[in-house]
């Protein structure tokens, strides 16, 4: 990542992982919001170029974190605080003794979010930089004395080649919500999910593993593996979604796709003391078409 790139952001706002031979993150405070991810210095998410770094707005692109609550929320802002709050960075980058970079964000209670949100918790994030990959963990801790209820999800922006050459395996057979029609729950009939419009979907009980490819050149695969994420969300504005919105670039639409993780169709409930862990690992090939 070149100094320019950094130079965008405050000093302080953001927290360089490098593992060597261009493969890094970028991580903003605002949200913990992964910003970057490089593999031999190829970006493999979407951030868009008319977001807004205010450290006020939820930043468009990236992998921002939802928590408590993913979509509308009367209680507070859509998706949650923890993609607006300021994060406590409680381990500065350091190699293991693979050479792999581990990080480690935490998020705790305070009196903003207990205005909103009458519960004691900690959220810990640990990010973990190989050289084809980025894991990232999310614990949720109650910290309370009673029982604690909510849905979390990781919202994140895959930048592709070309929408219209970009596809997902392992949808087929699931049933998802359709959250452009109403909650209508409709069964997925393609082996390989392509997006031509505005989608908003959520897949139910969806495998472990999936497969986002796209092309033709640079072609480029994403490998997502999940754990206790048993929810995924394919979301992509399109061409007139994506004019109504300030803070995406018009044309951005064609170079993404919302491919997110999360346990967001039945909430989870933590008596006091518990926790739960969830986890996305995202392992990038990218290569030239001959």
């Amino acid at each position: 990542m070149s100094c320019q790139e950094l130079d965008r952001y405050p000093a302080g706002d953001v927290v360089f992982m490098d593992r060597g031979e261009g493969t890094t993150a970028l991580v903003h405070l605002h949200g913990a919001t992964i910003i970057s991810w490089k593999c031999q210095g190829q970006e493999n998410l979407f951030l868009s170029q008319s977001s807004v770094f205010d450290n006020k707005k939820a930043i468009r692109g990236g992998v921002p974190i939802v928590f408590p609550n993913f979509g509308p929320w009367p209680l507070g802002p859509q998706h949650g605080f923890a993609r607006i709050k300021r994060w406590n960075l409680a381990v500065p980058p350091r190699k293991d003794h693979n050479g792999d970079v581990i990080t480690l964000f935490v998020l705790e209670a305070d009196e903003e979010t207990k205005a909103m949100w009458n519960y004691q918790f900690k959220l810990v994030y640990t990010l973990v930089l190989s050289p084809k990959s980025l894991m990232s963990t999310l614990v949720v801790h109650n910290t309370d004395t009673k029982n604690l209820g909510f849905t979390c999800l990781l919202h994140t922006y895959l930048r592709v080649a070309n929408i219209e050459d970009t596809a997902i395996e392992g949808l087929k057979g699931l049933t998802f919500i359709n959250k452009l029609k109403d909650g209508k729950e409709i069964v997925e009939s393609r082996d390989l999910v392509k997006v031509d419009k505005n989608y908003d979907r959520v897949y139910k009980d969806a495998p472990k593993k999936l497969v986002i490819t796209s092309g033709p050149e640079p072609a480029r695969k994403i490998e997502l593996t999940t754990f206790n994420f048993p929810d995924i969300v394919v979301w992509n504005p399109w061409a007139e979604k994506a004019k109504e919105m300030a803070d995406f670039d018009d044309d951005g639409y064609k170079e993404m796709i919302c491919v997110e993780p999360g346990k967001v169709v039945v909430p989870i409930t933590l008596e006091p003391g518990q926790q739960y862990e969830c986890k996305q690992t995202l392992l990038s090939h990218t290569w030239t078409t001959v």
